[in-house]
C-alpha cells in the first residue's frame, strides 16, 4: 500500500494544511491509525484524523538490521516482512486487533513478554520524523544504531500516545529469529516462582519471556541450540504444548486471564520491581517480565488508591489498562518536577494544545 505520490507529498501536503489550520482555530484533532488501542489512555476528542492513507515500507535492508515504515502501514504487514528477512521486532509489540498501524505501535509504547529480555520500543526506535503541531514537517535520529548524538527525541515520542505530534515515519531497530526456541511449565507458588524468575535473571540463560498465573510458571528460551537444551537441562519442568499459541495469546491478551476484558472488571497494569512480593491486591493477578509487570483485576476507586500506593512503595506506578470508568486516572501521576518536562514538551511541540488533548492527563 503506498501513499497517492511516489514519496505521499500529496498526503503529507493535505496534512500540513489541516494541522495547521487547526492550530489557528483551535480545532482539536484526534489522531487515529487502526483505532486498535482506542481503549487505552484517557478521554477520546477532538476531530478524527485518519493516519492510515500514509503507508507503505520506506526501507529495509536485512544486513543492516533496521526497517522504516511510514505510520500508517499496518503493523502485520512490517512483521511479516521482517520474518521474510529472518527478523522480527524485538520488543514483541501487541496489535489487539488486525487494524494495528505502526504510528499506533510507537504512540501506545507497549511491548509483549520479550520485552525485558531484548529491550523496550523506546530502546530500538533509531529515528522518527514528525509533523509537529505547527504543521512542521521534523526528523529525529537517523536509520543507523550509531546516530545517538543530541537530544533523543525519538524515545520521548514512544508512549506519548500521539500527544506530541504525528509520527509520519520511523526507523526501529530488529533483531534475528531465533535458530531455537521452547518453552517449559513449572509448579510452583508465586513466591517461588518470583525468586525462581530473578535467580534466573542474575545468570546468563538465553530467557526471552516468562508468565506465571494459577501456580503455573511458564519460561521461553530462545537463542542456539545448545544455549537452550543447556537452559532447559538446568531449569526442569515439563515441555510447554502450544507454545506459540501460548505466548500469542499472552501478547493479544486472548489467554483466559484477560477472557472477560470487554466486561467492566477494571485491568491494572503494575509495573514495579521484580523483586517485589506477591501479596492479595484485591484480584486475581497474572506476573510477566521477571515479576516486574503485575496485571490485576481490581474494582473500586479505593482499589486505584490502594494499587497506587502498593506500586509507589515497590518503585514503580500503576496503570489502569482497561476500564469503562477513567475518573480516577489512566496514569498515575509522576512527581511535579517530570510533569514540569511533560508540560514543556508538550508546549514545544504541539504550542496549542490540539493533539490528543487530555489523552495522557486530563490537564493537559
Amino acid at each position: 500500500m503506498s501513499p497517492r505520490g511516489a514519496d505521499g507529498s500529496e498526503v503529507l501536503a493535505g496534512w500540513r494544511d489541516r494541522v495547521k489550520n487547526a492550530a489557528a482555530a483551535g480545532t482539536l484533532l484526534r489522531l487515529v491509525g487502526g483505532g486498535t488501542k482506542d481503549f487505552y489512555g484517557q478521554e477520546l476528542i477532538g476531530e478524527r484524523f485518519d493516519t492510515t492513507t500514509y503507508a507503505g515500507i520506506v526501507d529495509y535492508d536485512p544486513t543492516e538490521l533496521v526497517i522504516t515504515a511510514r505510520c500508517g502501514t499496518p503493523l502485520a504487514d512490517v512483521e511479516r516482512t521482517l520474518s521474510e528477512g529472518g527478523q522480527m521486532l524485538g520488543f514483541e509489540p501487541p496489535r489487539f486487533g488486525d487494524a494495528a498501524t505502526l504510528g499506533g505501535c510507537i504512540a501506545a509504547g507497549l511491548a509483549g513478554p520479550r520485552r525485558p529480555y531484548a529491550g523496550a520500543i523506546r530502546d530500538l526506535v533509531l529515528g522518527v520524523r514528525l509533523l509537529d503541531g505547527r504543521g512542521e514537517d521534523l526528523s529525529f535520529g537517523g536509520r543507523v544504531m550509531k546516530n545517538v548524538a543530541g537530544f533523543d527525541v525519538s524515545r520521548v515520542v514512544a508512549g506519548s500516545l500521539g500527544t506530541l505530534g504525528i509520527v509520519l515515519e520511523a526507523s526501529l531497530k530488529c533483531l534475528p529469529l531465533p535458530k531455537v526456541e521452547a518453552s517449559r511449565v513449572l509448579e510452583l507458588t508465586a513466591g517461588q516462582a518470583i525468586q525462581r524468575m530473578n535467580e534466573w535473571g542474575g545468570r546468563p540463560l538465553p530467557l526471552t519471556a516468562t508468565c506465571y498465573c494459577d501456580g503455573r510458571l511458564h519460561a521461553r528460551f530462545a537463542g542456539a541450540e545448545s544455549a537452550v537444551a543447556a537452559a532447559l537441562r538446568d531449569i526442569g519442568g515439563t515441555p510447554l504444548e502450544e507454545a506459540d499459541a501460548f505466548w500469542s495469546s499472552l501478547r493479544e491478551q486472548r489467554h483466559p486471564f484477560f477472557a472477560d476484558r470487554e466486561r467492566d472488571t477494571p485491568l491494572w497494569r503494575l509495573s514495579v520491581r521484580a523483586t517485589a512480593p506477591f501479596i492479595d491486591l484485591g484480584g486475581p493477578q497474572l506476573l510477566e517480565w521477571g515479576g516486574a509487570l503485575r496485571w490485576l483485576k481490581a474494582n473500586g476507586e479505593a482499589a486505584a488508591v490502594r494499587l497506587r500506593a502498593w506500586a509507589r512503595q515497590q518503585g514503580g506506578h500503576a496503570t489502569l489498562f482497561r476500564a469503562a470508568d477513567k475518573s480516577p486516572g489512566v496514569f498515575q501521576r509522576p512527581a511535579e518536577p517530570l510533569m514540569a518536562i511533560q508540560r514543556e514538551l508538550k508546549a514545544a511541540f504541539d504550542p496549542q494544545g490540539i493533539f490528543n488533548r487530555h489523552r495522557m492527563y486530563v490537564d493537559f
